[in-house]
This record gives structure tokens, C-alpha cells and sequence, in this order.
């Protein structure tokens, strides 16, 4: 398979394992990528030390390209970025946030640069920041997807940029690679898929429980970290949608991210302070959901926490190795293209 993804990371597939905290481990992003993809490396939740231990844990694992991302929405996100850079990380991937001068620092050692978007706005203002490529994540993705469904925003993005695009939300298989392909994008980015395959660290219950759910056993919401994000309906899910909060909420929920992130609890607490109510609620918010993220994927615990999943959960049935996946995506592909040309 050759595409401009494939050429541009040296890559044999164009299929990317999404950046997702406690779940794309340097054991996962080394998995897919000796399988032929590029697999992201998630540091959103990583102190600095931790941010070292897992880019020399993945040089260990796999001698192929890989990514790591940096959400610049999180509190010491710079600080981490700074240590991609500093490691010569060779695709460094960003969200939520302008990424200029993480551009900038990574095509200095020769490295690539991806942006995450969910809109136009924001795919447009990456490539004029510098990215090399965007990956655009619709409404049916696990975590934080878009409002406008693939099917729709993938084409949209693609007749309105230059650089190539990735496309997220609803895709696991070789039927959602073709299509993704003939909506113009040059690949595809899977969470869901690659969560529940044998590498991955979520709770053994969760990928069985994944293996039974329909499309219709998801949520969206921005009731859980802050953000609009997809998660499977659950006793936990409800409870944080439920759940109502105030700024002082975020003052006392901060001490749990500044004490995760290894980030000064004071400048964490004054920044809240200065940011208005609005942006106070929502940190609160993203603290717990920090611990519910972690125990729905980490303990399988769906009482207290949540698992972020997509729709496409729905025609998942099994629990396979990172291997099986690609090998297995890669022939349904050509089957489809082959399907498609005899329809044409």
C-alpha cells in the first residue's frame, strides 16, 4: 500500500494507532508499528521522567518510526513537548492548541509534525502553523471526536487543505479503510480497534465487553472531563453527567492534577482562579475525569468510571494481536476495492 502517509512517515501501511492516555503504551505503539503502521505514543498524562521511560521504552521495543503526542490543553503540556524535541521524537502529534513552534522545533531535526483536528477552523490554522499532516477525528470517535460525522467532515477537510489527511471516528476494519480512501483521505487512525486487540493494557473485562456492545452503546458528552467526548454508556457515565459542580470544585480537583501531571499545585490553582468560572467548571471536570478515565480503562471499573469508546464498537467481535488487525485490514481493503470495481 502507498500513500502520501505511507511515503511521508516511511511506513508499509497507512494505519495509525490514536495517542490514547493509559492505553497507547510504548508496548502498543511498538506493536503496530513492527505490524507496519505508525503507532502514537500518549504523554498527555506523563510526568517528565515518565515522558523519558516510555520514548526509550519504544526505541527498545521497535526499531520503526513512531509518534508521540503532546495535548496542549493539559497543564505542563509545553514541558513535554520540549521533551519530545529533545529526544528528536520523529512524528510529534499535537492537540488542542497552536502548534507553530512545536512545528517549527521538529522540522529543525527532520522530524514530522501532526495536528489533531475536529474542524475546518482548526485544520486550516495547523497547516498555516506548519503541520505536515492533520488528523481529522468525526463524531463517531472514542474521546474527544468532532460534531460533524466522518463521512462528512473527512471530504470537507480534504477539499480545503493541502497537506494529507488522517481519518478518525468509526473505522476498524478494511471496509472503513477504502472508504476512507475514496472520501480523499491518505489513511486512517484507529483507538477503538487497537484498544481491544491482546497488546493493549485496558482491563481484560472492557475488551469483552466491547465484543458485545452495539453502535448505540455510547454517550456524548462534556460532562466528563470538560470536553465533548464519546464514552460507553455506563452506570459511571450517567453518574458524571449527573454530577454538578462549581469553581471551588476546581480548586480542591486540582491537587489531583497537579499532583498526576508532577505540576506545581499553586500555579495550577492561581491559573484556575484567573481563567473564569467557565474555564474553572471545566477543570474541575477534566480532574475527575482523569480518575474515571483510569478506572473504566485501567480497573474495568464501569460503577465509578468510564471507558471512552466509539461506535464502531458495534461491528467489533473479537480481541485480536495488533498483527491480526493490520494483516486482517489491509486484505479487506483490496477485497473492497475489488468489490468496488466490479459495482463501477
Amino acid at each position: 500500500m502507498k500513500t502520501r502517509i505511507t511515503e511521508l512517515f516511511k511506513i508499509k501501511y497507512p494505519i495509525l494507532l490514536s495517542g490514547m492516555s493509559w492505553i497507547s503504551t510504548p508496548e502498543l505503539v511498538a506493536a503496530v508499528a513492527n505490524a507496519g503502521g505508525l503507532g502514537i505514543l500518549a504523554t498527555g498524562i506523563l510526568q517528565p521522567d515518565e515522558t523519558r521511560d516510555y520514548i526509550k521504552r519504544t526505541r527498545e521495543l521497535t526499531n520503526k518510526p513512531f509518534a508521540a503526542n503532546v495535548t496542549l490543553y493539559f497543564p505542563g503540556a509545553d514541558r513535554n513537548a520540549e521533551i519530545l524535541i529533545e529526544n528528536k521524537v520523529p512524528v510529534v502529534n499535537y492537540a488542542l492548541g497552536k502548534g507553530d513552534k512545536i512545528a517549527k522545533a521538529v522540522h529543525a531535526y527532520g522530524g514530522k509534525v501532526i495536528a489533531t483536528v475536529t474542524t475546518l477552523k482548526h485544520a486550516m490554522a495547523a497547516q498555516r502553523d506548519g503541520a505536515d499532516a492533520l488528523i481529522v477525528t468525526g463524531h463517531e470517535a472514542a474521546g474527544h471526536g468532532g460534531a460533524v460525522t466522518s463521512l462528512v467532515l473527512i471530504p470537507s477537510i480534504v477539499d480545503a487543505v493541502d497537506i494529507p489527511v488522517i481519518a478518525a471516528g468509526g473505522f476498524a476494519d478494511g471496509r472503513g479503510l477504502a472508504a476512507a480512501l475514496l472520501l480523499g483521505a491518505e489513511g486512517i487512525s484507529m483507538g477503538t480497534r487497537f484498544m481491544n486487540t491482546t497488546e493493549s493494557p485496558v482491563h481484560e473485562s472492557q475488551k469483552a465487553l466491547s465484543n458485545t456492545l452495539t453502535v448505540y452503546d455510547t454517550v456524548y458528552t462534556d460532562k466528563v472531563d470538560g470536553l465533548p467526548a464519546r464514552v460507553m454508556a455506563s452506570k459511571g457515565a450517567t453518574r458524571l453527567i449527573n454530577k454538578r459542580l462549581n469553581p471551588l470544585s476546581a480548586l480542591i480537583n486540582s491537587r489531583k492534577i497537579a499532583k498526576l501531571l508532577g505540576f506545581p499545585w499553586l500555579k495550577l490553582a492561581v491559573g484556575i482562579m484567573l481563567s473564569g468560572v467557565q474555564n474553572s467548571i471545566r477543570m474541575a471536570r477534566m480532574a475527575i475525569g482523569f480518575d474515571a478515565f483510569k478506572a473504566g480503562t485501567m480497573d474495568g471499573d464501569n460503577e465509578n468510571g468510564v471507558l471512552p469508546i466509539g461506535q464502531v464498537t458495534g461491528i467489533m467481535h473479537d480481541t485480536p494481536s495488533v498483527k491480526t488487525v493490520m494483516d486482517r485490514i489491509v486484505k479487506e481493503a483490496a477485497e473492497a476495492g475489488k468489490k468496488l470495481g466490479k459495482k463501477l
